[in-house]
């Protein structure tokens, strides 16, 4: 993700490009900041296409541990709750 830009850089920097040469230093400046940037994003782009071509056929399972415990929490209920709960179920009878 560094490398392209860095290798841009230092490709500017020394000259070792063709025809930046001839260019005065406030558009070899311009050049490889314009140039960084670019590089920076088309870096950031291939990043997220392949992110998106990775397969997603792994779908994520609750964990079962966390579900007995769930359930365990749910049947100790305290009698008032119990109380509660069986007079709401009358009501929507």
């Amino acid at each position: 993700m560094w490398i392209l830009p860095t290798a841009l850089l230092f490709g500017l920097n020394h000259n070792i490009y063709p025809g930046s040469i001839h260019l005065s230093s406030q558009s070899q400046t311009l050049l490889r900041g314009f140039l960084a940037v670019i590089s920076v994003n088309i870096v950031i782009a291939f990043y997220i296409c392949m992110a998106m071509k990775e397969p997603s056929s792994d779908r994520h399972a609750p964990d079962s541990a966390f579900l007995a415990g769930a359930e365990a929490s749910m049947r100790k209920s305290t009698p008032a709750e119990n109380e509660e709960l069986s007079k709401d179920h009358n009501k929507q009878e």
